[in-house]
């Protein structure tokens, strides 16, 4: 049987995802860092590797990490990246999945995108993000959920939907064209134009940048400032601002969502999403024929250049692959 690609990750069983998750004082996660330092809890994606994409895993784990931050003795939760990215967006390669796997989803599941948008939502104690560089995808559009934003001068944020044939998500929307205005919104979220840091900060979608030598030591320096002020008057405030947005949030959320599982399968979609894997693999077909150029025989026969280009490809260049959006 033909298998068809799916861009839409399986729906998860919203009982296993609590079992699993969801207890309290949980720390063994594989996807994250967690940990909590003068009254900060802090969050690090820690898929340096895959430049901080998020799999249907972390996205699982970043909600357990909110639900133990919102309980914990900590004045608010700032989330940032290891390595050089904030989050590279949805995790492609996860996402990608047989049809014939999502033909019979779980009961009670939930898509793990939807319920950390979800759960961002709903979060109550003042939420911050540490964006360490380039954000993508949803790595950016969730950024207006946050409460304050701060990125060193080499971040970028680029939402290249429109490319892969696919819609804003994480309520941007709906908040993007609040923030920004609806030209600014439409060019980034419809028209893939990437901003640099200065660019965010200009519409409001970033409180402050800060030179990339000294953003982290300056940027906990303002953190560990904002942990003295009274935690309730805090977490009281921020409900004053937000709440009465909640129930708005989560009907575009939803809204949102419905139309990316509506479309995702959708012939202009996933030629999209075939074209962009092609794009992948003719660049890295590229760089081993330039390295086979210049290697030294008996390295090519070690790397398996002469029957083996396509694994070498993938496997001896993928750190160079990586690197190009």
């Amino acid at each position: 049987m033909k298998r068809e690609a799916n861009i839409v990750p399986n729906a998860v069983s919203s009982e296993a995802m609590k079992q699993k998750y969801t207890q309290p004082g949980h720390s063994n996660y594989e996807t994250l860092l967690v940990t909590t330092q003068d009254c900060i809890t802090t969050i690090t994606m820690n898929r340096p590797e895959k430049k901080n994409a998020m799999s249907p895993q972390m996205c699982l784990e970043l909600s357990a990490a909110l639900e133990d931050a919102a309980n914990d003795d900590s004045v608010f939760t700032v989330i940032t990246g290891a390595g050089d990215y904030f989050s590279s967006g949805s995790d492609l390669t996860s996402a990608l999945k047989s049809k014939e796997q999502l033909d019979a989803p779980p009961v009670n599941s939930e898509n793990p995108y939807r319920h950390i948008v979800k759960k961002i939502i709903d979060f109550q104690k003042p939420l911050i993000a540490v964006v360490n560089g380039p954000a993508v995808g949803i790595g950016v559009t969730v950024l207006a959920l946050f409460d304050t934003v701060y990125a060193t001068e080499r971040a970028t944020f680029n939402t290249p939907f429109s490319k892969l044939a696919l819609h804003p998500e994480a309520c941007s929307s709906y908040t993007f064209p609040r923030i920004m205005g609806p030209s600014k919104a439409i060019e980034i979220l419809m028209f893939n134009r990437k901003f640099t840091a200065r660019e965010a900060c200009d519409v409001g979608l970033v409180a402050e940048v800060f030179p990339d030598s000294s953003f982290h030591r300056e940027v906990r320096t303002k953190l560990k400032e904002y942990a003295k002020l009274p935690k309730n008057c805090l977490t009281a405030s921020k409900q004053l601002i937000r709440d009465m947005e909640k129930e708005k949030l989560h009907e575009v959320c939803d809204k949102e969502f419905e139309l990316i599982q509506k479309r995702a399968n959708s012939k202009e979609s996933l030629e999209a999403i075939k074209n962009f894997f092609r794009k992948k693999a003719n660049l890295t077909e590229l760089i081993v024929a330039h390295l086979k150029y210049q290697l030294p025989e008996r390295m090519e026969k070690t790397l398996g250049f002469c029957n083996h280009k396509y694994y070498c490809a993938f496997y001896a260049f993928i750190s160079l692959l990586k690197s190009f959006p």
